[in-house]
């Protein structure tokens, strides 16, 4: 869970205290385990690519949280 946060921070610059909610949203909206989901983002980071349906929520959940900077969250 640790590993898929950092991934977000990093990769999304979403602020630390959104990563939990765009995981959960992701595993809500999924149906999919959210232990599962995290695994998928950290994964994602060593460069396989997610299910569709993952990828489209994980975008729009990050869209959705501020970034580090009070910004939206968008991928660098």
């Amino acid at each position: 869970m640790d590993q898929a946060l950092g991934v977000l921070i990093a990769i999304h610059r979403t602020a630390p205290a959104a990563g939990f909610e765009v995981l959960r949203e992701v595993s809500q909206h999924t149906s999919i385990k959210l232990h599962a989901v995290a695994e998928m983002v950290v994964d994602r980071a060593l460069g396989q690519s997610l299910p569709e349906p993952v990828e489209r929520e994980l975008c729009q959940a990050v869209q959705r949280r501020p970034g580090q900077d009070g910004a939206p969250g968008r991928p660098r």
